[in-house]
């Protein structure tokens, strides 16, 4: 017989790697101590009505696992955290970010763009990939030259649709179709 043992209140991301290590748990079955855990290795499954462990053993205090201490006496969030490109240019704050169930791991994190960015741009998804560096207030991501080369092709772009209305000939000296003008 099943039914809810625990809340997750918080998760505890590892800065290193952004993995999901822990949820911090709060509810009946929790203990009055300095609060407990849930390990993500202890999920056994996991939907949107929530996730499934064998029992409330599965759940361990902050100085139980050295790790998990560990991560912990960092204070890291990753919620809240400035967002700069290499090169400084400030991007945001991460609003939220999307989580891999099956790994634990952050795959893209949601930078909620400063006001005056939001109105062309309101929110960014960076994947973890162009993350270059954490460090204790701000994560650094590769500069946004992929951008700026995207809208410079967009600027370029010659639409490649035919006027049906318009006498049509092909030009052999470059192969590009010419709108005859109307008589």
């Amino acid at each position: 017989m099943g039914g809810m043992i625990a809340k997750t209140s918080e998760l505890v991301v590892d800065p290193n790697n952004l993995k999901i290590m822990a949820f911090k748990l709060y509810g009946p079955e929790v203990g009055k101590e300095a609060g407990e855990y849930l390990r993500t290795e202890n999920v056994r499954e996991f939907s949107g009505l929530g996730m499934v462990v064998d029992s409330s053993d599965d759940f361990v205090n902050s100085d139980e696992v050295i790790k998990l201490k560990e991560i912990l006496d960092l204070n890291f969030s990753l919620i809240g955290m400035k967002v700069e490109s290499k090169k400084g240019t400030k991007l945001g704050k991460v609003g939220g970010y999307f989580v891999n169930t099956e790994t634990w791991q952050v795959q893209q994190i949601v930078v909620k763009r400063p006001l005056m960015k939001a109105f062309m741009d309101p929110e960014l998804l960076i994947g973890k990939s162009e993350i270059v560096k954490i460090t204790d207030d701000k994560i650094i991501v590769k500069d946004e030259e992929s951008k700026i080369r995207q809208k410079a092709t967009t600027e370029d772009f010659v639409p490649n649709f035919v006027n049906p209305f318009r006498e049509q000939r092909l030009s052999t000296a470059d192969n590009q179709i010419l709108d005859e003008p109307d008589n």
